[in-house]
């Protein structure tokens, strides 16, 4: 099965918490990592999205390491819609992602 991997970054002005994790990310940029399947038998081209995932950095005693928080789009989204409404409220920038970068 043939499959890609696209990488964008997404930069939060605020704390953030992302689907139904209790945990708080800091505000700051972080990777996401999309990995999707190429559908067979169609007459086209078209992938399947298999997994969305948040790369977050280690800091202090974890620096130096990587950890990936599975999640979806509409999480993903749903974040960066509530970081967009905070920081419109307190004058900040926006969250956005970035153009996706095909890593096939």
């Amino acid at each position: 099965m043939l499959s890609r991997s696209t990488r964008s970054m997404v930069t939060f002005s605020n704390d953030f918490m992302i689907g139904e994790s209790l945990r708080e990310f800091p505000a700051g940029t972080y990777e996401i990592l999309v990995e999707e399947e190429l559908l067979q038998g169609l007459s086209f081209e078209a992938y399947r999205r298999t997994g969305t995932y948040l790369m977050v950095q280690g800091r202090g005693s974890n620096a130096g390491q990587t950890t990936m928080h599975m999640t979806t789009q509409e999480d993903l989204e749903h974040a960066m819609a509530c970081d967009r409404a905070l920081s419109e409220t307190n004058k900040h920038s926006e969250a956005a992602l970035s153009p996706q970068e095909d890593m096939t």
